[in-house]
């Protein structure tokens, strides 16, 4: 079972930046496809940004243009965020695909706040 650990979010003002990593227990290199869902408190989870194995990667349209996700050669997914407003506030977990498994990780919380 692969393990998925989040880290990098917290507190900021708005305009500002944060880069949350995703390190997961083994390789994902093959994984489908990696990202980032958010929840905000009273909503449902929702994609933030996905990137496929092959192909483009999709965003949130909330977030488009300001937030890239990208992976490393081994275990490791990124989400930049930069122009953060205080709607961004949410847990972010971080995601993998492979096949038809899923795997999640705990999620952190970013908070985005004057």
């Amino acid at each position: 079972q692969v393990q998925l650990v989040e880290s990098g979010g917290g507190l900021v003002q708005p305009g500002g930046s944060l880069k949350l990593s995703c390190t997961a227990s083994e390789s994902i290199f093959w994984f489908n496809a990696v990202g980032w869902y958010r929840q905000a408190p009273g909503e449902q989870r929702a994609m933030v940004a996905v990137k496929p194995n092959w192909g483009s990667s999709h965003y949130a349209d909330s977030v488009k243009g300001r937030f890239t996700v990208s992976r490393d050669n081994g275990n490791t997914v990124y989400l930049q965020m930069n122009s953060l407003k205080p709607e961004d506030t949410a847990v972010y977990y971080c995601y993998g695909r492979n096949g038809e498994r899923e795997f999640w990780g705990q999620g952190t919380q970013v908070t985005v706040s004057p």
